[in-house]
């Protein structure tokens, strides 16, 4: 089990980045979250097998239609474990 956390960049608050993101991931069997920033970005922490990871970074690369990403910064960790679903926040906690 791996962790990644994500920051993405570009047209990503306001076209429902955060529910597709939350979708795509439940898909995916991953925990973890997803929320805005106060900078415009989408901050995201998930946990997962590492093919299910690659994949979430794919979409997160691509994000929903009206999206436009323009860079995600990435992270990979260990897995902690803290998770039991993947959420959407609503502020950074």
């Amino acid at each position: 089990m791996k962790r990644i956390q994500a920051t993405v960049s570009g047209r990503v608050q306001g076209v429902s980045f955060r529910y597709y993101t939350q979708r795509e991931a439940q898909r995916l069997g991953l925990t973890g979250w997803v929320c805005n920033q106060p900078d415009g970005t989408v901050l995201t922490v998930a946990e997962g097998d590492e093919p299910a990871l690659l994949a979430f970074v794919r979409f997160l690369h691509q994000g929903p239609s009206a999206a436009r990403v323009t860079d995600v910064t990435l992270a990979w960790q260990e897995a902690v474990g803290e998770f039991t679903d993947f959420t959407v926040r609503y502020f950074y906690q």
